[in-house]
């Protein structure tokens, strides 16, 4: 087992002519928590990493593993033909309000609709990054240009603060061809602040996940079930 250390100044220097522009759409403002370069990793890491890597999953320290995350890895086999991410839906209306601009001007679409017909938006705690999909994909390339960026953000009517997960879920509507949807038993979140601000009426059509649960996601500091 080899285990190398990244220097998390040095990527963020290599990451900030990158992401610089999206910062401004998807940061809660200068300063703070999100408005880091880092939280943008996962959008550039095929810029920044060795050639030689070729997949890759990120996570977020708030998960507690059910099963071999090795068996996480099988997943990217399951990659259609031109995605490059491997990323569960959110399981709130975290999306159903922020894009509540664009629904109010096109009441008939799927954005911010829960699952299994809607699109809920992305959740970017568990990750599966195959970077030479990514380095080789010139769609995926392109929307990373400040130009496309702005242009998706003012179609939307977008204004995010949760960094990487909100540039997904922007493509992702957009450009769902780019992504494998896990499935929610990969990245269970347990959160459920929207339930208690303006959306229980509908908030378990997001929040159910039918299966037995392989990685549980402790969001918003929610305890996680002791085994």
């Amino acid at each position: 087992c080899q285990v190398i250390v990244h220097d998390v100044n040095e990527l963020t220097e290599k990451l900030f002519p990158i992401v610089e522009a999206m910062q401004k759409h998807f940061s809660a403002g200068s300063g703070t928590y999100y408005s880091d370069s880092i939280f943008f990793l996962s959008v550039a890491m095929h810029r920044i990493m060795p050639k030689e890597i070729t997949q890759i999953i990120q996570v977020d320290l708030d998960l507690k593993y059910k099963t071999n995350i090795r068996d996480l890895f099988d997943e990217f086999d399951n990659f259609p033909e031109g995605a490059v991410i491997g990323i569960a839906r959110e399981m709130q209306p975290v999306y159903r309000h922020t894009f509540w601009q664009y629904r109010r001007e096109n009441p008939q679409t799927k954005v911010g609709e829960p699952p299994p017909d809607g699109l809920p938006g992305f959740n970017s705690g568990v990750l599966l990054l195959n970077l030479e999909a990514m380095r080789q994909s010139k769609l995926y390339n392109q929307l990373l240009e400040p130009t496309m960026v702005q242009k998706l953000t003012e179609k939307y009517h977008f204004k995010g603060h949760l960094g990487d997960q909100d540039f997904f879920t922007m493509v992702g509507m957009e450009h769902p061809e780019l992504f494998h949807v896990l499935d929610c038993t990969w990245n269970r979140q347990l959160c459920t602040w929207w339930r208690d601000h303006g959306y229980s009426d509908v908030f378990d059509q997001y929040f159910q996940c039918e299966g037995e649960v392989r990685i549980y996601h402790g969001n918003c500091n929610t305890p996680v079930p002791e085994d």
